[in-house]
């Protein structure tokens, strides 16, 4: 039988109490890559607990962009997991609302604050 495909789907949401800067804005760099590693940590995490956990493989934050207010960064990432045939499918709105749940209303992820409106996945 065939190998399980891969599906993707992206995470965008804002951080109001991380300060966008000109290296965190640059990949590879020493901040972005430290930056990358903690928001992955978070994201992942919160990820395995939700209803793709068990066919979740991993995410990678493909960048941080400045926010409207002076100390937001928003932070775009990309997540992968395996299809499966009891994984009907893709459930972005599943997903957002369990990410919801589990940040307190979009508004806790670990000790960074996030705002409200700001989370979307997009399968």
């Amino acid at each position: 039988s065939p190998a399980p495909l891969a599906g993707h789907f992206t995470l965008n949401f804002t951080i109001t109490n991380l300060r966008f800067t000109k290296d965190l804005g640059t990949p590879n760099s020493a901040k972005f890559n430290s930056s990358e590693k903690i928001m992955r940590h978070y994201v992942e995490r919160l990820l395995q607990k939700s209803s793709v956990g068990p066919y979740f493989t991993g995410c990678k934050v493909t960048g941080f962009r400045s926010g409207r207010e002076r100390d937001e960064t928003g932070v775009d990432a990309v997540c992968s997991y395996r299809n499966n045939i009891s994984l009907a499918g893709f459930d972005r709105e599943k997903v957002y609302h369990e990410l919801s749940t589990m940040t307190s209303g979009v508004t806790k992820l670990g000790h960074y604050t996030l705002d409200k409106n700001s989370l979307y996945v997009n399968g």
